[in-house]
């Protein structure tokens, strides 16, 4: 079995996004629950309370992507999507 380089880039994501990465290998426990390394969560700034936002990317009924995403950052994400849209309907 091929060895998983830590931090295997995974190609380029766009100038604002970055790089995707493998950070980790994580496991899944028999209640389904899964824990973010805590070298992850202190590079992420995620602390106990934080909301996490899971965006599934599906493809032929298949999820093939998994992403977590703070609901802060979500939410202005969707403000800079729709801004405009709105302004505009607001003409």
């Amino acid at each position: 079995m091929e060895k998983i380089k830590k931090e295997s880039s995974l190609g380029p994501m766009g100038d604002k996004m970055g790089c995707c990465k493998v950070e980790s290998i994580i496991s899944i426990d028999e209640r389904g629950q899964m824990v973010l390394p805590k070298e992850l969560r202190e590079k992420a700034n995620i602390h106990p309370g934080d909301k996490l936002a899971l965006i599934c990317l599906e493809k032929k009924g298949e999820i093939y992507c998994l992403s977590l995403v703070k609901v802060g950052e979500l939410t202005e994400m969707v403000k800079d999507l729709l801004g405009p849209v709105m302004e505009a309907m607001e003409r």
